[in-house]
């Protein structure tokens, strides 16, 4: 894979942070007078699975949509693998092509069959051949049990089928790490299983995962660390066991005991 580092500016990187695949500093955001980020710092290790949780509104899924720069921000400071995301000499498109992000509504190409979902931009980003993207694109089909479906359109899928083909196309890209922005949200329970599935599996084998979501079965499993946002502010972060167990702040605690009944 291409060196990472290469794609822009690593002032400010020291060696204490070459563990930090992601580092979030003081970051602040606001949609004209009303501020949606306050102040928020926060990080995930290479090899660590985040989960960000909170009600509806805290400001979640802004808040990891600025990891890859697809939301601005007017304060602070976001590092990728040391690089700076708001840095000018960024690559931001070349940066995204290696940070993974799984939306909550899969943003599949309707008209392009699941194969051409998964090689069109192996072949226009990564430069692969037609046979290369192909050969990667059916490894990663058959790791979320989806090959019989290369050939069908996304419409003749369902929606957790559809969420595991969008978790392959972005690992088809060789990510450095993978954002999911409540990737079960939009799916009836009955698929949900089948998606963290995945989800689980790829914690398993290390990829550095940030995720926001409701599962908080997911969490309990497959979380190193919860951070957990209210009104736009991260309010506390613990380890999951902590979290689950002594949350901190009484925001918390009445989150859980809502969530949790259900």
């Amino acid at each position: 894979m291409q060196n990472i580092l290469l794609l822009g500016s690593c002032e400010g990187a020291g060696a204490e942070d070459i563990e930090q695949m992601i580092r979030i500093e003081n970051v602040s955001k606001w949609y004209g007078d009303f501020q949606v980020l306050k102040n928020c710092s926060t990080s995930v290790k290479k090899g660590e699975v985040v989960v960000i949780c909170g009600p509806s509104g805290s400001g979640k899924s802004t808040l990891i949509k600025t990891v890859n720069g697809l939301e601005d921000y007017q304060e602070g400071t976001i590092y990728v693998n040391n690089i700076n995301i708001g840095d000018p000499h960024t690559n931001l498109p070349k940066l995204r092509a290696h940070v993974g992000m799984v939306f909550q509504h899969f943003e599949l190409f309707p008209h392009l069959t699941i194969r051409n979902n998964l090689t069109l931009a192996q072949m226009k980003v990564l430069k692969r051949s037609r046979d290369q993207a192909n050969k990667r694109g059916m490894e990663l089909l058959d790791r979320v049990g989806l090959i019989k479906q290369a050939d069908k359109f996304p419409p003749q899928l369902s929606g957790g089928q559809q969420q595991r083909v969008a978790i392959a196309r972005a690992l088809a890209m060789d990510p450095i790490c993978m954002l999911f922005d409540e990737p079960t949200s939009a799916l009836d329970p009955e698929m949900i299983n089948e998606v963290l599935d995945v989800m689980i599996n790829l914690a398993k084998d290390g990829m550095t995962m940030m995720v926001v979501t409701h599962e908080m079965g997911f969490a309990r499993k497959v979380a190193d660390r919860v951070v957990f946002m209210d009104a736009g502010e991260i309010v506390e972060e613990a380890p999951k066991e902590e979290f689950f167990s002594t949350p901190r702040s009484e925001r918390a605690q009445r989150f859980l005991a809502k969530i949790l009944q259900h």
